[in-house]
């Protein structure tokens, strides 16, 4: 049986799916809010890492809404132009 991933063995692939299976709708809700908030931490983190943690709040949150918000949007609504200024 071919997996979903070419790293993923078929017998880890069924364990992994039986778990979601177990889960309550609330649960699967919850691992996925989990992971985004994951993914915002590891993203800000690279952040700090390239433009200094002495960043301020409000620019680690302009570079990090310009990773989901489209150009025209942040320039729009912040003045923020993610291509001169960065990501």
């Amino acid at each position: 049986m071919k997996t979903q991933s070419p790293d993923t063995s078929p017998e880890a692939e069924a364990f992994y799916i039986e778990g979601l299976r177990r889960m309550s709708g609330e649960e699967r809700l919850l691992r996925a809010f989990r992971m985004g908030e994951a993914v915002r931490a590891l993203a800000a983190a690279r952040i700090r890492a390239q433009y200094g943690p002495d960043l301020s709040e409000r620019e680690l949150l302009l570079r990090l809404g310009a990773l989901w918000i489209d150009r025209e949007t942040m320039i729009r609504v912040f003045d923020w132009d993610p291509e001169l200024k960065g990501y």
